[in-house]
């Protein structure tokens, strides 16, 4: 997926998280923390690849980086998001205060970035070391391509126009499956 694909996607990633209500930091948090700490960190796995938009700007760090793990190693796995969760929560210096809603904004964006390289053919490997692959190969990534574009739009347009996420996030919500167990006993 290209960079442009990616910042897209982190949108609509992180408009459905807060409409969704995926944690009380994100559902009263302040649009203007989570989107841009999303934005901020879609781009953020692909310093892998010292030809990506970050990569070219940072080759110092990833060079070593894709010598090390190649692209689509590490960076684009669950390890590397609990890895960043754990530095930022307890490296950063005690004055330097990231409020908790761009925090989540930040993981949003970096998971988006990783669900929407799952959309290709190429897919991530989610549990690295393990070699397995995860791909649900939707999008197949080219130059220039358009197709990549509509669909990153269309789900943007979908989380900013559904009217309520309600009824599809009841059926995730742990509190929702407490209501069915209770009702079939």
């Amino acid at each position: 997926m290209t960079a442009e694909g990616h910042l897209i996607f982190s949108i609509a990633c992180a408009v459905f998280a807060k409409k969704a209500q995926l944690s009380p930091e994100l559902a009263h948090g302040d649009w203007w923390h989570i989107v841009p700490a999303s934005l901020l960190m879609s781009l953020v796995p692909d310093i892998d690849h010292p030809k990506s938009l970050l990569g070219q700007r940072l080759r110092f760090i990833s060079q070593p980086i894709a010598r090390i793990f190649g692209h689509r190693g590490f960076t684009h796995s669950l390890l590397a998001v609990a890895a960043g969760v754990f530095l930022l929560k307890t490296r950063l210096p005690p004055d330097w205060v990231i409020p908790i809603d761009a925090l989540h904004g930040m993981v949003i964006g970096y998971l988006s970035h990783i669900l929407a390289d799952m959309l290709t053919p190429a897919g991530v490997p989610l549990l690295w070391p393990c070699r397995w692959r995860f791909r649900l190969p939707i999008i197949t990534t080219q130059k220039g391509n358009q197709l990549e574009r509509i669909f990153c739009l269309l789900m943007v347009g979908l989380t900013l126009f559904w009217p309520d996420w309600s009824p599809i996030i009841g059926a995730i919500n742990p509190h929702s499956l407490d209501f069915i167990l209770k009702y079939l006993t």
